[in-house]
Formats: C-alpha cells, sequence, structure tokens
C-alpha cells in the first residue's frame, strides 16, 4: 500500500510531459478558437497521451463551475462565465480541422443557468452532426435529469457519461447539491431515453478511503441503474487545495475490480490506475458495442 505523504508517488504513476507536433497543434487551434479542454483544466494525467494521439475532450459552458468539489482542480464560483453562442461552431470547425472521428464534450456544473446548460450540450452536438454524421460523439454531463436530459438525448449521442465519482459512505467530497441516489437517477433515465441507440458510462476515483465490499456494491446498483461502461481510476491529489490520497492502488487491484465488473455484466470495464472517464473513449465505445 502507498499512502500518500509518506511514500512517493508508485513508478506505475509516472508520466510524460506532453510533447510532439500533433500536441502542438491541438494546442495552438484550441487557444486560437477560444475553447477548453477538461485535459488542461482539470490537469489530466493522460494528457500527453491523449493530446499526441490527437484526441481531446472539450469543455464547454466555461471553465468556471458553480459547484465545489473537494477533489476537483477546476475554478469554481457562485456564476459561471458568459456562455459563448459560437462555441458550438468553433468546437465543429475544430473537430474538421483536426479529422476526428470521435468527439467528447464534457462541461462545468451550471446551475446557474435556466437549463444548466443542456440546451447548450444539445446545440454542439448538433453542430457536429451538420458538419459530419459519422462522427461520433460522447457527452460527460452533469446530474440532468427530466426536460433536461430528454433535450441532451434528443440531439443523438451515442454514449452519455455522468460520473457517481466515488462510492456511497464518501458522497461528501462532492458539491452538496450532488449525491449517488441523483447520480443514479440521471444514468437511470438516460438508459431509458437512448432506448438502444447508444451507451450509459460512469466512472469512480479510487483511493479516497473507499473499502473493496463498497465498491462492489457500487457496481451492483450502477449495473441496476442500467449502465453499460464503468471507468474506474486512481484519485491523485491536483494541489494542496484538494482533499489527500488516502491509498494508491497497485495495477492488481485494478485487474480485479475489472474483472468483478465485468462479471456483474458491464460490456466494458475500463480499470487502470491512470483511467480517467474520456481515457481512450473511441476504442471503449467500440469495445462496447462489440460486447453490448
Amino acid at each position: 500500500m502507498y499512502v500518500e505523504g509518506f511514500q512517493k508517488k508508485p513508478p506505475w504513476l509516472r508520466v510524460k510531459t506532453p510533447s510532439g507536433e500533433t500536441w502542438k497543434k491541438l494546442e495552438a487551434l484550441i487557444v486560437r478558437r477560444g475553447l477548453h479542454t477538461v485535459c488542461r483544466e482539470a490537469d489530466c494525467p493522460n494528457r500527453g497521451e491523449c493530446w499526441g494521439a490527437g484526441t481531446a475532450a472539450f469543455m464547454i459552458l466555461g471553465d468556471r463551475c458553480t459547484r465545489f468539489c473537494r477533489f476537483c482542480s477546476v475554478s469554481a464560483g457562485r456564476e459561471g462565465r458568459p456562455v459563448r453562442e459560437e462555441e458550438a461552431g468553433e468546437i465543429a470547425l475544430a473537430v474538421k480541422e483536426l479529422g476526428l472521428e470521435y468527439v467528447v464534450l464534457t462541461s462545468v456544473d451550471r446551475d446557474d443557468l435556466p437549463d444548466r446548460g443542456a440546451g447548450h450540450f444539445a446545440s454542439c452536438i448538433g453542430a457536429i452532426r451538420e458538419t459530419d454524421p459519422s462522427i461520433k460523439v460522447e457527452v460527460l454531463i452533469p446530474d440532468y435529469c427530466g426536460a433536461e436530459l430528454e433535450r441532451v438525448a434528443a440531439a443523438g449521442p451515442d454514449v452519455i457519461a455522468h460520473n457517481v465519482e466515488t462510492v456511497r459512505s464518501l458522497q461528501h467530497i462532492r458539491d452538496r447539491r450532488a449525491s449517488f441516489d441523483k447520480s443514479l437517477c440521471t444514468l437511470r433515465e438516460a438508459r431509458g431515453l437512448l432506448q438502444g441507440r447508444g451507451k450509459t458510462k460512469t466512472s469512480m476515483l479510487l483511493g479516497l478511503g473507499e473499502m473493496q465490499d463498497e465498491v462492489l456494491s457500487a457496481m451492483e446498483e450502477l449495473r441496476g441503474a442500467g449502465t453499460d461502461i464503468l471507468v474506474l481510476g486512481q484519485y491523485l491529489r491536483p494541489s494542496k487545495n484538494q482533499i489527500p490520497v488516502v491509498e494508491y492502488l497497485p495495477p492488481e487491484r485494478f485487474s480485479f475490480y475489472a474483472g468483478e465488473g465485468r462479471r456483474r455484466g458491464f460490456s466494458l470495464v475500463v480499470s487502470s490506475p491512470l483511467a480517467r472517464t474520456s481515457y481512450h473513449a473511441k476504442e471503449a465505445e467500440q469495445n462496447a458495442e462489440t460486447r453490448g
């Protein structure tokens, strides 16, 4: 067991600094079009690998979140920044310029907006579809429900993802407006709205102090809600402003959880120390489609 504060990060968590021509091109394009990516804003450990392969998860609705989760490094405030109406078109142009076949759209939470940003999600999906209907679109959404979720689903995403983040007993690390039950409701409703035309997906961070039986229990509940794809990754403390890591799980523990997830019926389980929701998203969706 590796415990933060007593031992250095284990060798399996060392990542390369972003580099390469493809990475530089993507960086320049994002800046030029005034876009944001969760890769940068959340300091994702896979940024070098994904950007080097020309893949990115676009973060819409600004870079300021209205929720204050204790594990997240994205800037937060009571109000987000003004929504850029041209953002949907800029993302579509960026997708075309990069020649992407698979696009991930995520966002900050926007509780300050009447529809919490659901309409903007739909606009961005629509703009990408107009560019090329064959492009696969995955959305990682806030805890939408009812009309909000219906609007996103009606735009036709191929994957609707929403993260429960952690087990039930540790939900207090999320903003008080979030909960395991609310997230289950989002995933359950998404499953019904997709009607077999797409997949649902969620992610949990491990190493926050969860017990093994709690992880397995969470798997049972997520499958009960019809969740197709499960992603499990190691929590890495972005800075001293976030909660500390309780434990660094070894790769074999992630392999164990992957087997348990498959045994419980997930069409795909992505489980490794550096896995994140949109990590290898295209491959994950294709594999889930094959196994589903």
